[in-house]
C-alpha cells in the first residue's frame, strides 16, 4: 500500500474479517497460512521448486497452560512441514492429554528437550509465572521460541528474558495477532507515511464478557490469579490494544490508571479498567480493557490535525481531504491482505523465510514494562514511569 497522501484509492475489495479474542480463541487452528515454505532440492531430477518437499521444523511443546494452546496445537496440525517431537507440562496429567492431541511423545522433564538437537524451537505456552525459567533454559539451548503473551510477570524479568533471547541470536516472536489483521496494517502504513499529520489523542479497547460468563471457572482458572499470571483482566486483554497503540505511536513516557474488580467472581483479580498514557511522541492515549463488558464497539480510535480513524465493528472509517474517498461516512475497504498468524510466521521463520514481522524481545518486555507501571499507577493514585 502506497504512503503517497494524494493517491486515487484502488477498487474497493471486500476486507478480511477482523478477529476478537473469543473468535481468536475458537478459531486460530483454522487460520493456518496456506503458503507453504519452499525448500531447495539438490540431486533429484525432475523435481521443480513448485514441487520440492518443505523443510522439516521439529519443535517442542513447553508448557499447555494458557487458553490459547488448544488453538495453537491445532493450527501446527494443518501444517505438513512441522514435526512436534516432544510435549512437556509440569501437570503431567494435562500434559499427556495435550500430547495426545499433537500426537507426539509427553515427557516429564525438559532435559531431552533441551539436549535435542533436532529440536530447533519451543512454543512455551506455560503459565506466565514459569515463563522466565523455560525462556531463560530455552535461550541456553539455543532454542528459537514463540512465547505466548504476556512475556513476563514484571519489567525486570521480562528486560532479563528479552536480553538472554538477543545474546543468543534466537528467532522469538509472541502471539500479538492484532497485528495481522488488515484494518491495523492499513493504519500503521497511514500513521508511518503522515496522513494524520500530528496525532493528538489515541484510544484502544479490548473488552468482553470473560467474567460474566465465568471463562475462566475451570482448567483457566490460573488467568484470573494475578499472582500466577502477573496481571488480571485489565493485563490480560489490554497487552493487545497496548501493543497495537505502541506498534504505531511508540514509547509511552508515563502513565496512569484505574483497575478494579466488578462482580468478585475471581476473588481480588481485577476484572476492568482505564488507563491513560502519555506516549514520548506527545500523543495523549487511553487503554480500556476488561472482561466484564457485553458489547465492545469502538476497538480503536486515531485522531490527528489532518485526519481521524476509527474501527468501529471491526469495520474501519477513515476520513482526510487527502485521500479521494476517505470521508468517514462508509467503511474504508481498501486494505492489505491479513499476514499469517504470528505462530505461522514464527514457524515460517524457523523454517528460513526472511523478511517477517516478528515481534521482537525488546517490544514484548517493552509492553510489560507500561502495564507494570498502569497497574502501580493505580495502586498509588499517581502518574508513574515505565521501568
Amino acid at each position: 500500500m502506497s504512503n503517497d497522501n494524494t493517491a486515487t484509492p484502488k477498487p474497493s475489495a471486500s476486507p478480511a474479517a477482523t478477529l476478537s479474542r473469543r473468535d481468536f480463541i475458537k478459531t486460530a487452528g483454522a487460520a493456518a497460512s496456506a503458503a507453504a515454505v519452499t525448500a531447495t532440492v539438490l540431486g533429484r531430477p525432475g523435481l521443480s521448486l513448485a514441487q520440492a518437499p518443505p523443510k522439516t521444523v521439529t519443535l517442542a511443546f513447553v508448557g499447555c497452560a494458557h487458553i490459547h494452546a488448544p488453538g495453537y496445537i491445532n493450527l501446527l496440525a494443518k501444517r505438513p512441514d512441522v514435526k512436534v517431537k516432544y510435549c512437556w507440562d509440569h501437570d503431567a496429567a494435562r500434559g499427556a492429554r495435550r500430547a495426545k492431541e499433537l500426537n507426539t511423545k509427553f515427557v516429564p522433564g525438559l532435559g531431552d528437550i533441551w539436549s535435542d538437537r533436532e529440536v530447533s524451537a519451543v512454543v512455551i505456552c506455560s503459565e506466565t509465572n514459569r515463563h522466565h525459567d523455560l525462556v531463560l533454559a530455552a535461550a541456553g539451548a539455543k532454542k528459537h521460541m514463540f512465547v505466548e503473551k504476556p512475556l513476563g510477570i514484571t519489567a525486570v524479568e521480562s528486560a532479563a528474558m528479552a536480553s538472554a533471547i538477543d545474546k543468543a541470536g534466537l528467532l522469538f516472536t509472541t502471539g500479538y495477532f492484532m497485528r495481522t489483521q488488515p484494518v491495523h496494517l492499513f493504519l500503521k502504513d497511514q500513521v508511518a507515511g503522515g496522513v494524520f499529520g500530528k496525532i493528538t489523542r489515541a484510544r484502544g479497547s479490548n473488552c468482553h464478557s470473560g467474567s460474566l460468563g465465568d471463562w475462566f471457572g475451570t482448567e483457566w482458572r490460573w488467568m484470573a490469579d494475578p499472582k500466577i499470571a502477573g496481571v488480571g483482566a485489565f493485563g490480560d486483554l489490554g497487552t493487545h490494544s497496548l501493543d497495537i497503540l505502541m506498534w504505531l505511536l511508540g514509547d509511552v513516557a508515563s502513565v496512569t490508571a484505574d483497575i478494579k474488580v466488578v462482580t468478585g467472581r475471581y476473588g481480588d483479580c481485577d476484572e476492568t479498567g482505564e488507563a491513560l498514557l502519555r506516549f514520548k511522541s506527545g500523543v495523549i492515549g487511553t487503554l480500556a480493557a476488561g472482561w466484564v463488558d457485553v458489547d465492545n464497539p469502538v476497538s480503536l480510535l486515531i485522531s490527528g490535525t489532518e485526519a481521524h480513524a476509527a474501527i468501529v465493528r471491526d469495520k474501519l472509517y477513515f476520513t482526510t481531504k487527502s485521500v479521494k474517498g476517505a470521508d468517514g461516512q462508509s467503511p474504508w475497504t481498501d486494505l492489505p491482505a491479513a499476514l499469517p498468524a504470528p505462530l505461522d510466521q514464527f514457524v515460517d521463520a524457523v523454517a528460513g523465510k526472511t523478511g517477517l514481522p516478528l515481534v521482537t524481545p525488546r517490544e514484548a518486555a517493552a509492553r510489560v514494562s507500561v502495564m507494570e507501571a498502569a497497574y502501580k499507577s493505580a495502586g498509588a493514585r499517581a502518574w508513574v514511569e515505565p521501568a
